[in-house]
C-alpha cells in the first residue's frame, strides 16, 4: 500500500497520489522544457504500475457515490439493447455471411449459409430470413468470439477473409489490446486449423483469387504499417515474400483487392498526398506499377477496372480540385509526364460538394459525397461513362434532414448495393439499393432491417436540430443540438458539448443508445462540428490543422458560448467531452476557458502532443507531422505547438472536475500522456474540484473489448458528467419503460 493510500484511509477525503518529481530536460530550437514526470513512461517499472494502481484506487474512492448512477445507466443501455440479435446476411460469392450476438455473451459469433443461384438475380440477392436465437439448417459457425476469448484478458478481431471457393477462412486476433494480431487459417470443410500461423500482423488480410496466397500488413517499431507481405499456404512463414516496403516514416501503407479482383491495390499516403501501386495477379513477372508518383503531390485513390472491355483507371483525386473529383484515365496516359496526361472528367469539382471516394461494380459507378455536412451516396451507370451520354447520378432519397448514408458493402457482380443508414434518433438501418436499370431508372430502396431498440424507445420523444455558432473571425460553425422534447427553453437545463476536429474526420449523425441516458436526464447534447474535421469540405479541415490548429479549440469554446446563451441551459451546468485528438481538444479548452465548464471528460487524450511528436521513435509520431506540423525541423511549428499542447500549458487556474480515461496498452495515445497531465493539473489548480485518472489495465485505444465491459465504461463516463451537472434524475416519463 502506498503512503498516499494509507493517508487516505485515515481521512475523510481521499488524497490523490502524487508521483515523485524527476526533472528531465527537453531541448529544441533554443527552448528548454523541464518535464518532472517523463519517468512515468517506463511501463515495465513496478513503481509506475504501482502509481497507476493508486490512481485507480483514488478515482474509485472519489467517484464511489456515482456507482448507483453508473449501474442505472448500464441497466438502461442493457435494457434498450436486443442482446440476442444478428446482422443482416451479406452475400459474397456463393455464401451468405452474418454475425450473431447472444444474451449474456460478450462477443459476436460469425456464421454463414449457402446461397442459391437461380434465373432471378434480385431474388438470389435477397438475404435469407434468419432469426435471433434460432439456428438455420445448414448454418455454419466460422468463429465464435466467446470461445476464442475464453481465459484471455482481451479479445478483438483485426480482419477476416474467405477464399473465393469458400473453403478456407482466415482471421486475425489480438489478445492484449496493442493492435498486433495473430493470423490463423481454418479449413471450413473439416473445421481443422492449418499449421500456418503468422504472428504480429496489423489490420487487413486478403486471399489471392486462386486461394494459394494470403496477403497481410506488418507494422514497424513505431507502429506504422510499412510492409505488405504474401504468405504461400503450406510454406514456412520465414519465407513470406515482401510485396512492398515503405520506408518513409511519414507514410501509411495499406492494401485491398480491386473490385473485380484482378489486382492487388497498394495505397501509400499521408493526409496531403498519396501513391497507388498495382500488382496484376495474372502478371507472370508479378511487378508493381505506380499509378501517379507521390512526387507529384496529388492526393488520390485509384481503382483499375474494365470499361467496355478496355482497361481503365478510376481516379478520385485533388489535382486542381481541393474538394476532389472523379476522372477516368487510360493506363497509357499514366506513362506520360503528369502535365501531359489527358483524363476524362466523370464527377467535376464543386466548392460545395466534397467527393470522398468512388468505386465500381460490373454495371455502375458508386460515388460517396458530402454536401451540407451530410454524407450521401450516388450511382452512375457505366454505359457512356465519361462521354456526353453519361447518365445523371441517382441518389437514394431519405426523409430526414440530419442523417448519414454510406455503402455498407458491394459485390462486383451484384444487382444490389448494401447501404447503411442512421440518424441521431433513427437506429441503424440496413438497406439494399437495387441498382438503376431501364425498368426502374431511380433504383429501389429495400429496407432489410432497423436495429431494434427495446425499453419502449420512441424516437419522437427526442429532437435534433441544426444550429450555428459564430466564431470570433465570423466563421459559422455547424452544431447538432440533441435534447429530450420535455426540456424547456428556460435556461435551467444541463448541457454537454462534444467535439473532435482533426484528421478531416466528420462527426456524422448516428444513433447511440448510451446517449439516451443523458438526454433522459435533461442534458442538452451538442455535437460541435468544428474546424479540423471534414463536415464542410477540405477547406474546413485545412483551416483547423498545422498553424491554424487553434481554430479547432476556439470553435469549441464558441460552440460552448452558443449553448450558454441559447436559452436552453444554465451556463454553470455545461460539461465537455472528447477522445483521442478530441482529448487534446479537451486539454486545450481546459487551459483556455476552465471557468466555462463544470466538468471535462477526456478519453484516451493526446495531451502531451509536442513531446510525442518530437520523438519519431514513438508510435505513429512521424505520421502526425502532416496534421500538426514537424516541430523537429520547423521552429515555427515547434513554437506554435508549444503554445497549445495541453500538458505544458497547464496554468494556475480553478480547473473544473476532470476525468482522464485511458488504457495501459493503448498504442495510439500512450497512457503516460494523461498520467503526466493529471499530475500537473493537480499541481497548478487553484480550485478544489477533483482531478482523476481512470486507467483500464487490460484495454487498448478503444478501451476494454467485451460489449458489457464497454457499456460499463460508457456508463462510467456519463455518470461522471451527469453527477457533475446535477443531472442524475430522469425526466418525468423518461427512461426505460
Amino acid at each position: 500500500m502506498t503512503q498516499t493510500l494509507r493517508d487516505s484511509a485515515a481521512t475523510a477525503t481521499p488524497i490523490p497520489p502524487a508521483a515523485r518529481k524527476v526533472p528531465s530536460e527537453r531541448r529544441h530550437h533554443g527552448d528548454t522544457f523541464v518535464d518532472n514526470y517523463e519517468w512515468l513512461r517506463d511501463k515495465e517499472s513496478a513503481e509506475v504500475v504501482e502509481h497507476l494502481k493508486a490512481e485507480n484506487a483514488y478515482q474509485e474512492a472519489i467517484t464511489a457515490h456515482q456507482e448507483p448512477l453508473r449501474e442505472s445507466i448500464f441497466q438502461e443501455i442493457k435494457g434498450r439493447t436486443q442482446e440476442t440479435d444478428l446482422s443482416v446476411p451479406h452475400r459474397k460469392d456463393g455464401w451468405w455471411y452474418f454475425s450473431r450476438s447472444a444474451e449474456g455473451k460478450e462477443y459476436g459469433i460469425q456464421c454463414r449459409l449457402r446461397a442459391a443461384d437461380t434465373e432471378d438475380q434480385i431474388a438470389d440477392w435477397t438475404p435469407p430470413a434468419v432469426q435471433p436465437g434460432l439456428e438455420i439448417p445448414g448454418e455454419e459457425v466460422l468463429l465464435d468470439g466467446n470461445v476464442e476469448a475464453e481465459g484471455k484478458p482481451f479479445f478483438a478481431v483485426g480482419g477476416s477473409a474467405v477464399t473465393v471457393d469458400g473453403n478456407l477462412y482466415a482471421y486475425a486476433v489480438d489478445n492484449s489490446g496493442d493492435e498486433r494480431f495473430t493470423l490463423r487459417i481454418k479449413d471450413l470443410r473439416t473445421g481443422e486449423l492449418l499449421p500456418d500461423v503468422i504472428e504480429n500482423i496489423f489490420y487487413g488480410i486478403a486471399f489471392s483469387p486462386d486461394g494459394t496466397r494470403i496477403f497481410y500488413t506488418v507494422v514497424d517499431d513505431a507502429w506504422r504499417p510499412y510492409q505488405v507481405k504474401a504468405h504461400t499456404l503450406g510454406t514456412p512463414v520465414a519465407e513470406d515474400v515482401v510485396i512492398y516496403r515503405e520506408d518513409d516514416a511519414a507514410m501509411w501503407l495499406g492494401f485491398e483487392l480491386s473490385s473485380d479482383r484482378r489486382y492487388l491495390v497498394l495505397g501509400i499516403g499521408c493526409s496531403e498526398y498519396s501513391e497507388t501501386r498495382l500488382l496484376r495477379f495474372d502478371d507472370p513477372a508479378q511487378e508493381l506499377t505506380t499509378v501517379i508518383s507521390r512526387d507529384e503531390r496529388v492526393l488520390y485513390e485509384a481503382e483499375p477496372f474494365l470499361l467496355d472491355g478496355e482497361e481503365r483507371i478510376l481516379l478520385t483525386h485533388n489535382r486542381g480540385a481541393i474538394n476532389s473529383m472523379v476522372s477516368l484515365a487510360d493506363p497509357a496516359e499514366l506513362a506520360k509526364p503528369l502535365a501531359e496526361q489527358q483524363w476524362v472528367t466523370v464527377v467535376g469539382h464543386s466548392d460545395d460538394v466534397r467527393v470522398n471516394g468512388a468505386g465500381v461494380t460490373s454495371t455502375h459507378l458508386i460515388v460517396s459525397v458530402r454536401k451540407d455536412t451530410i454524407e450521401r451516396v450516388q450511382f452512375i451507370g457505366l454505359a457512356g461513362l465519361g462521354t456526353p451520354e453519361q447518365e445523371t447520378p441517382v441518389e437514394p432519397a431519405f426523409d430526414e434532414e440530419l442523417y448519414t448514408a454510406g455503402v455498407g458493402g458491394s459485390d462486383y457482380e451484384a444487382p444490389v448495393i448494401r447501404l447503411g443508414y442512421t440518424s441521431y434518433f433513427t437506429p441503424s438501418r440496413v438497406y439494399d439499393f437495387v441498382l438503376p436499370a431501364a425498368e426502374r431508372p431511380a433504383g429501389e430502396l429495400l429496407l432489410r432491417k432497423e436495429s431494434p431498440v427495446l425499453g419502449g424507445y420512441d424516437g419522437s420523444d427526442y429532437v435534433a436540430t441544426r444550429e450555428w455558432a459564430v466564431a470570433a473571425d465570423g466563421t459559422r460553425i455547424p452544431l447538432s443540438v440533441l435534447r429530450h422534447k420535455a426540456v424547456k427553453q428556460d435556461s435551467t437545463a444541463a448541457g454537454l458539448v462534444y467535439g473532435y476536429g482533426s484528421y478531416e474526420m466528420s462527426m456524422d449523425p448516428g444513433f447511440g443508445i448510451a446517449r439516451l441516458s443523458l438526454l433522459d436526464r435533461g442534458v442538452v447534447f451538442v455535437i460541435a462540428h468544428i474546424r479540423g474535421g471534414g463536415e464542410l469540405g477540405r477547406h474546413w479541415y485545412e483551416s483547423g490543422k498545422k498553424l491554424d490548429k487553434k481554430n479547432t479549440f476556439t470553435d469549441f469554446v464558441d460552440a460552448t458560448d452558443w449553448l450558454a446563451n441559447s436559452g436552453w441551459v444554465d451556463p454553470s451546468r455545461i460539461a465537455a467531452l472528447g477522445g483521442s485528438a478530441g482529448g487534446l481538444l479537451m486539454g486545450a479548452v481546459a487551459n483556455m476557458a476552465p471557468e466555462k465548464y463544470a466538468a471535462i471528460v477526456a478519453q484516451v487524450p493526446f495531451v502531451d502532443a509536442l513531446t510525442t511528436i518530437l520523438d519519431p521513435e514513438l508510435p505513429l509520431s512521424a505520421l502526425e507531422w502532416e496534421e500538426w506540423g514537424n516541430p523537429i525541423t520547423d521552429p515555427e511549428a515547434y513554437a506554435y505547438m508549444k503554445s497549445y499542447s495541453p500538458y505544458e500549458n497547464v496554468r494556475e487556474a480553478a480547473y473544473p472536475k476532470i476525468a482522464a480515461v485511458t488504457s495501459f496498452n493503448d498504442t495510439r495515445v500512450l497512457y503516460v500522456e494523461p498520467a503526466k497531465w493529471v499530475q500537473e493539473l493537480r499541481n497548478k489548480t487553484t480550485g478544489t474540484e477533483p482531478i482523476v485518472l481512470k486507467i483500464e489495465m487490460d484495454g487498448g485505444h478503444g478501451g476494454a473489448s467485451g460489449r458489457y465491459v464497454q457499456w460499463r465504461e460508457r456508463a462510467w463516463d456519463y455518470a461522471f458528467i451527469a453527477d457533475a451537472l446535477g443531472a442524475t434524475e430522469l425526466l418525468p416519463g423518461a427512461g426505460l419503460k
